[in-house]
């Protein structure tokens, strides 16, 4: 050690310059805003000082670019930035040693911890980005921590999956959802207290089955790309979108009836069934592993195909969205491709018809499709005693067969909530 600082002693200086600006490469990467300030320092330094850093370690090469850091989820940097690194400062902070090597003083200085972190910030899209503030380099669990980003996602899929639905549901309950469905002979007692209580139980596990596939995007393996310019070919940023909702709405369908195959038919997908005349409340009002089950294309698809970030995260709207809408019992499209509300109010109706998510192309091709009847699309004769009556002595024919004896506990102020 002395004969080396000796022989730096000797030097004209450019030694020391050449070194100075090395270490400063070893201690940051240009591209971070940390650069200049660490540059500041190490300048201030003698060669001994920097060798004794790098020779006890106490600073770090940052990790490299790779693809994990370059895919890091945009709604995880969000949460990170304005939540989760106060909380993970404030549970797990940095302890740092009492003696700062770079700066030479008594204590860590906020810049010395900056400058001496593993992580170093980088944003998750070049589109969109929130830069980090102070408290997301106080913690010992970095945000790159595998563990940490688990937990970050489970959290954030079901706080924000909890809010999506609440507001969704309740804005289509409010201003599309008719009333009168109050009325109908197979609406249950508390249905709606029913049908949250179901969603709500079940968000925490789904949240916790579907977290691996949100951790394996984050860290950087699947398919999703940034830039628009970065698509694989010509027009694709348009394509997307019909390729993703053509490709799951088949293996959607084919999920769906599975699903009401008598071996999991009363553990897995009944639940879902309580409902016969569903309100906007059931559309992820499911057993976990039912909605996991179904939801399994959506997470599946972006690492088969290519997905623009910005894409997929309107997809994922789209997709809890419209599950809303077509459980809302309001009958608009009287289309013979899409399959809109009154399609799935026919398969919680009639159980074994309209299995599909958006269209009924595979209900056509599998045998399984099921016309709405006329009187669905006519607000006169939608909501008559005698369309409700036709219904329900057709839907306890179904449920004899399918379920046997029927659990379902109907209003007892309705005379017709049992028709014989």
């Amino acid at each position: 050690m002395c004969t080396e600082n000796a022989g730096h002693a000797g030097n004209s200086g450019n030694g020391s310059t050449d070194r100075r600006r090395s270490m400063d490469r070893w201690l940051l990467p240009e591209s971070t805003g940390l650069t200049r300030y660490t540059s500041k320092i190490t300048s201030r330094l003698p060669p001994s000082r920097l060798l004794i850093l790098k020779t006890q370690n106490k600073l770090r090469p940052p990790p490299a670019t790779t693809a994990t850091t370059a895919t890091m989820d945009i709604a995880l940097e969000f949460w990170d930035t304005f939540l989760f690194d106060n909380i993970y400062a404030a549970v797990a902070p940095l302890k740092p040693a009492t003696f700062s090597p770079i700066s030479g003083a008594g204590n860590w200085t906020l810049p010395d911890i900056k400058a001496a972190s593993q992580w170093q910030f980088q944003p998750a899209s070049t589109l969109l980005s929130f830069s980090p503030r102070d408290a997301a380099y106080l913690s010992q669990v970095p945000r790159d921590n595998i563990f940490r980003q688990a937990l970050s996602l489970f959290l954030i899929m079901w706080i924000a999956g909890a809010a999506l639905y609440f507001i969704v549901s309740s804005l289509s309950y409010i201003f599309v959802f008719d009333k009168s469905t109050f009325n109908h002979p197979k609406f249950l007692k508390n249905q709606i207290r029913q049908e949250i209580k179901q969603a709500t139980d079940a968000m925490p596990v789904m949240s916790l089955l579907t977290m691996p596939f949100f951790l394996a995007e984050v860290r950087g393996h699947s398919q999703l790309y940034d830039l628009l310019g970065d698509e694989p070919f010509r027009f694709y940023n348009l394509l997307q979108f019909p390729f993703f909702i053509l490709f799951t709405d088949m293996f959607v369908y084919f999920i769906h009836r599975g699903l009401h195959h008598p071996l999991c038919y009363k553990t897995l997908h009944k639940p879902h069934h309580k409902w016969i005349m569903p309100t906007p409340y059931a559309s992820i009002a499911f057993h976990p592993v039912d909605g996991w089950a179904q939801s399994l294309p959506y997470h599946i698809f972006p690492f088969v195909f290519p997905l623009q970030k910005f894409a997929y995260l309107a997809l994922f709207f789209f997709v809890q969205v419209w599950t809303v809408f077509i459980h809302d019992g309001e009958y608009v499209a009287n289309s013979a491709i899409l399959n809109g509300a009154a399609c799935h109010t026919m398969h919680h109706l009639y159980f074994n018809y309209n299995y599909g998510q958006y269209t009924t192309l595979w209900d056509r091709l599998g045998g399984s499709y099921r016309k709405p009847n006329e009187e669905l699309f006519k607000r006169e004769t939608k909501m008559t005693a005698a369309e409700w009556s036709r219904q329900a002595l057709e839907m306890e024919k179904v449920v004899k067969e399918v379920e046997g004896e029927d659990d379902r506990s109907y209003d007892p102020e309705d005379d017709m909530k049992k028709t014989k």
